[in-house]
């Protein structure tokens, strides 16, 4: 997966939009637990100034990961950037962090894990 995962980030910096998404897809669908992966597919969205789809997809890797740092910060830049733009957005649900969360201590997410 991290091979995949690499490759899919080599191709986003080049511009490789089609060929990004694909290995993102991919990665996505043998393991949709994988909020990086989700995240990438953010960014590609983004990328083709899809920023509704980009914000769908940033809450869906928030979803899988709430402490994903990547998705916490493009979810509030997009629904920043959407409001000021004057696009209703949906209510926020509970089920999926908006606003970046405290971060937790070492200690904490270990203990957690419990």
């Amino acid at each position: 997966m991290i091979e995949l995962l690499l490759q899919a980030e080599g191709a986003l910096s080049l511009g490789l939009l089609d060929r990004a998404e694909t290995l993102y897809r991919q990665v996505a669908s043998a393991d949709p637990r994988n909020s990086i992966a989700v995240v990438g597919l953010a960014r590609v969205a983004l990328e083709r100034r899809n920023e509704r789809e980009a914000l769908e997809l940033a809450k869906r890797a928030l979803a899988i990961d709430p402490e994903n740092v990547a998705a916490q910060r493009m979810v509030q830049r997009l629904e920043e950037v959407l409001r000021f733009r004057g696009v209703d957005l949906p209510a926020p649900t509970d089920d999926v962090p908006t606003a970046p969360t405290r971060r937790r201590s070492l200690v904490d997410r270990l203990l957690r894990r419990r």
